[in-house]
C-alpha cells in the first residue's frame, strides 16, 4: 500500500466523524458532503507528515470549509429564511439505524436543534459546535474564527445561551415519543380534531418545506397553534393511511411513502406529553437527496 491509499484509509476512517461536524454546521446532507470532499482536497494538497492528532486537524479544516460556506451564503443572500427552514432530516427504519448513519445520530442532534443553529451567526455556530459537540479546545478553535481564545470562549458561551433559551426540553424517551405519535396519526386517520389538539402542545409550531414554486419563491410555511396545525393535519387526512412510524434524528418520527416513493418526512419534537414542534419535508429534490427507500 503506497503512502496515497494509506492516507485514503486513514481519511475513510475519520468521514463519518466529518460528516457529523459538517451536518450539525450546515442543516443540509448535501453540503456536509460537500464540506468533506473538500476536506480530502485540502488534505491531499498538505503536507500532514508531523501532524501528531490528524483528527483533530481534520475537524478544524471541516470546521474552516463550513465557515467559509456560511459567510459565502450570508454575501450572496442565500441563507434560507429560519422562521421556515426545515433541516435535512437523517431517516432510518424504526428498530434499526444504519451504522454509516450513527455518527449523525450521536448527541441526539435533533431538528430543533438544527433550527436553533440556523440563528446563529457563522462564528458563533463554529464555536459551539465544535467546543460543546465535539469537544474541541478553544485555542483550535480560535485561529480559524480569527479571534482570540478569549474572544472564541465567548462566542461558544453566547451561542449556548441562544440554544438554552430557544431549544425545547425534549423528552429523550423513545417509548413515550412513541405513544405520542401513534396516537397523533390515530387522530389524523380518524378524522378527530379535538384528539390532535390534544396531543399537541398550544404553542406548537409546524415548519414545512414542499420545495414547489409558488409565484417564483419555494413554498415553505410555519404554522403556529395547536388549532391551526390540528386543522393542517387533517387537509392532508388522507396521507395519514400511508403513514409509518420511523427514526428521524435519532427520534420517532414519521415517514408517508406510496408504491415506494418517499412522500414525506416529518420530525417532532415531543416535550411533556405532547408535540411542541413539528418539521416536514415534502420536497421531492430534498427526499431524493436523502437516500432512503422506504420499506414495503
Amino acid at each position: 500500500m503506497d503512502d496515497k491509499d494509506l492516507l485514503a484509509d486513514r481519511f475513510q476512517a475519520h468521514r463519518g466523524h466529518l460528516r457529523a461536524v459538517a451536518y450539525r454546521m450546515l442543516g443540509s446532507l448535501t453540503e456536509a458532503d460537500d464540506a468533506v470532499q473538500e476536506a480530502w482536497l485540502r488534505l491531499n494538497r498538505s503536507d500532514v507528515s508531523e501532524v501528531e492528532n490528524l483528527a483533530a486537524w481534520l475537524t478544524t479544516v471541516v470546521g474552516r470549509v463550513c465557515l467559509d460556506m456560511l459567510r459565502s451564503r450570508s454575501a450572496r443572500r442565500e441563507e434560507p429564511i429560519v422562521d421556515t427552514f426545515v433541516p435535512d432530516p437523517v431517516v432510518g427504519p424504526l428498530g434499526r439505524v444504519d451504522p454509516e448513519q450513527e455518527a449523525l445520530h450521536a448527541d441526539s442532534v435533533g431538528l430543533a436543534l438544527l433550527v436553533v443553529l440556523r440563528t446563529l451567526e457563522p462564528a458563533e455556530r463554529l464555536a459551539f459546535v465544535l467546543h460543546d459537540m465535539f469537544a474541541v479546545p478553544f485555542d483550535d478553535i480560535a485561529p480559524v474564527v480569527g479571534r482570540t481564545s478569549a474572544a472564541t470562549r465567548q462566542l461558544a458561551s453566547r451561542a449556548r445561551r441562544r440554544v438554552r433559551s430557544a431549544e425545547p426540553a425534549a423528552d429523550p424517551d423513545l417509548g413515550r415519543q412513541r405513544e405520542v405519535l401513534e396516537a397523533f396519526l390515530a387522530a389524523s386517520r380518524g378524522g378527530d380534531f379535538d384528539a390532535l389538539v390534544a396531543v399537541l402542545h398550544p404553542d406548537v409550531v409546524l415548519r414545512a418545506d414542499s420545495g414547489a414554486l409558488v409565484g417564483g419563491a419555494a413554498a415553505s410555511k410555519v404554522v403556529r397553534g395547536a388549532a391551526a396545525v390540528a386543522e393542517q393535519a387533517l387537509t392532508f387526512r388522507q396521507f395519514a393511511q400511508q403513514a409509518r412510524l420511523a427514526v428521524v434524528n435519532g427520534a420517532i418520527g414519521v415517514v408517508t411513502a406510496h408504491e415506494g416513493r418517499l412522500l414525506s418526512v416529518m420530525g417532532v419534537t415531543v416535550a411533556d406529553g405532547r408535540i411542541v414542534g413539528v418539521y416536514i419535508l415534502s420536497d421531492p429534490d430534498r427526499l431524493e437527496r436523502l437516500g432512503f427507500t422506504p420499506e414495503d
